[in-house]
């Protein structure tokens, strides 16, 4: 109980200490001051009277929600005396895969820019800079030659390194529960089997009401559809975080989905954040960075190939070169166990006084990173808007699909439950691999259930975009964030069902 108690003050101490760097403190604070004017607010009650300011003028609302996000976000408390590398990771020989599949990611472009003899940073001409700026919503039209430009990585090298990963104090461990996992993932994580799925996502049973659904239920389609858009209006109506992604766990109606997801998001578009997206915008008219590159390649490569997201291209390169710029998203990297890559200023190679992160917010795209935007583009038409909703959702999800972590919906704990599942639809296959002993990776039933994987690892590290039609895709994001959860990428094995 004292723990609970401690663990409770410690959360709340951190999440004050957040709020107050943020414009909604600097508003409430205003509105504080101002409130003093009116007539009903009395010094001898001052401060119920403040608070019942607050909660009839909607700031409570908006302080509530605020709260809320960051609470959706925000890691369970570690003990006081934890080092900061607990939080972001708890497993060592996670941190150690982590640091040396960074190194590996790093040599890949500093091999790539000396190999092509382009500097990772420069500061474009000004002929260079008003050219820019006047194509900037055009950037689809330009064609520069990127023949010479490869992905940093693509998933399918991700996964040979989570294939390799093991834990030392396992390897040659006798432990029966871990052993009776045959599948390629070979770490011993703690992943939801299917009663404790079930009761997780419970929402989504067979005889719950879910929109894009026909699967039959208690109440006619058409029926549960004009009631779960009016309770989505009211929810609107409330502007409340909590209800909103209680209330897209049953999907989201097209027309109030990018305002629910905003609400869940707890984005509210303010003067400030155009200003902000402004200057990241200026910031990319005025410097050149190698991964501009990266990130033109993969557009032409992905988006720019789909029948769904060719029309966006123009959206996709503003979005993605801003995001680039955001120092901002440094901040994500206190609860990722990835850590941002550093460069230094040339001449001073080793000296940390000189270092600075590289790109600017510490992370380097790969192949299908544009994926992550694209969908996106359907719902959010500004482009200031669409890249405040990419950057929540890449700091509160999307991170965890590209970096090695043992978390419950980090991509090794998905790929563990996949094969786990797979393992349930499949049994035949998995015991009679355990009845010939391990073979070599060639063999036919390991090389069926090494394919699985394969394909199925394309589909979660994208978050299936690009592999569903958009409207589906779209109802599976509302479900990641209903549930505040990737797991359910993972809950698909009946469709390799023979």
């Amino acid at each position: 109980m004292l723990q609970e108690e401690s663990d409770l003050s410690l959360i709340i101490a951190q999440i004050v200490q957040k709020l107050k760097g943020s414009n909604l403190y600097a508003q409430l604070e205003r509105q504080a001051w101002a409130s003093l004017q009116r007539p009903e607010i009395k010094l001898e009650s001052l401060k119920e009277d403040i608070k019942e300011f607050f909660k009839i003028s909607g700031w409570e609302k908006k302080l509530q929600n605020a709260v809320y996000s960051e609470l959706s976000v925000y890691p369970l408390p570690n003990h006081p005396a934890a080092p900061p590398e607990h939080l972001k990771e708890p497993l060592v020989y996670m941190r150690k895969a982590q640091g040396s599949w960074e190194k590996r990611i790093l040599k890949s472009l500093n091999s790539m820019c000396t190999e092509l003899s382009i500097p990772l940073a420069r500061k474009r001409p000004v002929v260079e800079q008003k050219e820019l700026l006047n194509k900037w919503n055009e950037m689809g039209t330009d064609e520069p030659d990127l023949s010479l430009f490869r992905p940093v990585y693509a998933p399918k090298d991700f996964l040979e390194v989570l294939i390799n990963l093991r834990n030392p104090n396992y390897e040659n461990g006798d432990s029966l529960s871990f052993r009776t996992h045959l599948g390629l993932i070979q770490v011993p994580l703690k992943v939801k089997d299917i009663p404790e799925l079930k009761e997780c996502f419970i929402e989504l049973g067979l005889n719950t009401g879910q929109l894009g659904i026909d699967d039959s239920t208690q109440v006619p389609p058409e029926l549960f559809e004009n009631e779960h858009v009016r309770i989505g209006q009211k929810v609107l109506a409330e502007q409340d975080s909590a209800a909103a992604q209680q209330y897209v766990r049953q999907g989201s109606p097209t027309a109030l989905r990018a305002e629910l997801w905003a609400l869940i998001l707890n984005i509210s578009s303010q003067p400030e954040d155009v200003l902000y997206y402004e200057q990241l915008k200026t910031n990319v008219i005025q410097h050149d960075l190698l991964v501009d590159s990266l990130i033109y390649k993969d557009v032409k490569l992905t988006a720019s190939n789909d029948d769904y997201y060719f029309v966006f291209e123009d959206y996709l390169y503003q979005v993605l070169l801003c995001f680039s710029r955001d120092t901002s998203v440094l901040s994500h990297f206190a609860y990722n166990s990835a850590s941002p890559p550093k460069s230094y200023i040339r001449g001073k190679l080793g000296l940390e006084d000189y270092a600075v992160f590289y790109p600017p917010n510490g992370v380097i795209p790969f192949h299908g990173f544009s994926m992550y935007v694209a969908p996106l583009c359907f719902l959010y038409h500004e482009p200031y808007k669409l890249y405040q909703i990419f950057r929540e959702m890449y700091v509160r999800f999307f991170f965890r699909l590209h970096s090695i972590s043992s978390h419950p919906s980090g991509i090794v704990s998905l790929c563990l439950l996949f094969e786990t599942l797979l393992q349930t639809y499949l049994p035949q296959l998995f015991y009679h691999l355990r009845e010939i002993g391990a073979q070599p990776m060639d063999s036919v039933q390991r090389w069926s259930v090494y394919v699985r994987l394969r394909i199925s690892f394309k589909w979660m590290v994208r978050a299936f975009s690009g592999y569903l039609a958009t409207d589906q895709l779209l109802l599976l994001w509302d479900r990641i964030l209903g549930y505040n959860s990737l797991e359910i990428l993972a809950d698909c094995p009946k469709p390799f069902a023979p």
